[in-house]
């Protein structure tokens, strides 16, 4: 009982904070002298298409944190009538615009967008979100690109409480362009021996059981239970869905934590643990693309080590 209590007391839980908060100081001291070099601030435009509620808050949102680290912001609205082709050229403006540094367009977008033209509006250089074929290309390649701010911050989070991917077993669950693919690619960049799952994998339960990390990315509430994983495996949720239990609304992961306190060796809650570093990334990845344009910057390279280590 003894030898129990002592592995819930040492799980450690990793929390996005310690590590957003971190990156925010050091941005807010580059972005004033990034001011004083270029007479400007390093800006992000977020482009949002109607009136989703989910959508406003997650602008809005992004907004004042952008302002919270000394950056310019601006949201460029339009109804939900709004054609691609009318926003497609907003875009092209932003685009050729040498003040807006970063370019997002908030998903998701009306029916009659596609998104596989989309994908392609936002310059590469200015591509904040790393969704552009060039920049996810780029990405498994080890080329310099602006990569995708969830992968990024799973990365960052994890290299934060010094848990390492070379030489382990990485378990990266989900497939999505924007999420698992680079996650995969990340993964294997920082020597990891990787399997790569998804939703149809036969016997899942089974690799979960011998990885020593486990990314879930599915997008499906509670598909992983915690008990499935070996003793000391450390485990990284991604999802993040809403619910409501006993007791009202809820916030809840891929991985149903139950049970986690007695075996892992690390883990990270839903909410407050991956959600969190996203939109730090975006900034990261922002401040980058603005030293970039500017000449301050050689190349578009990592960006965790490009703001701390500089």
């Amino acid at each position: 009982m003894l030898g129990i209590y002592v592995f819930i007391k040492h799980m450690i839980l990793l929390e996005a904070k310690p590590v957003s908060d971190q990156i925010r100081s050091k941005l807010l001291e580059k972005s004033a002298v990034f001011l004083q070099k270029t007479g400007r601030k390093p800006k992000i435009v977020v482009v949002l298409v109607g009136a989703d509620a989910a959508s406003v808050v997650y602008t809005d949102a992004k907004q004042k944190k952008a302002k919270e680290v000394g950056f310019s912001s601006e949201i460029l609205k339009f109804p939900e009538s709004a054609t691609s082709i009318e926003v497609a050229a907003a875009v092209q403006k932003l685009n050729e615009d040498p003040t807006v540094d970063g370019i997002l367009i908030q998903r998701p977008l009306p029916k009659n967008f596609r998104e596989d033209d989309v994908l392609y509006w936002v310059h590469p250089q200015k591509d904040v979100d790393g969704f552009h074929p060039e920049n996810v290309g780029k990405l498994p390649l080890g080329l310099p690109c602006l990569k995708a701010c969830t992968p990024s911050g799973v990365m960052v989070l994890l290299d934060h409480y010094g848990i390492t991917l070379e030489s382990k077993e990485v378990l990266v669950i989900g497939r999505s362009s924007i999420v698992g693919k680079p996650l995969a690619a990340l993964a294997l960049a920082q020597n990891a021996t990787l399997i790569h799952a998804h939703s149809k994998t036969k016997d899942l339960a089974r690799w979960v059981s011998t990885a020593d990390i486990v990314i879930a990315a599915v997008g499906k509430p509670h598909f992983i239970s915690a008990s499935q994983f070996k003793s000391g495996a450390t485990a990284i949720d991604v999802g993040i869905h809403r619910t409501h239990l006993a007791g009202g609304p809820k916030l809840i992961g891929d991985i149903d934590p139950q049970g986690a306190e007695s075996h892992l060796r690390a883990m990270s809650p839903v909410p407050g643990g991956v959600g969190p570093m996203t939109i730090i990334m975006l900034l990261v990845n922002t401040l980058i693309s603005a030293e970039f344009r500017e000449g301050r910057r050689a190349k578009l390279d990592t960006p965790i080590r490009s703001v701390l280590e500089n």
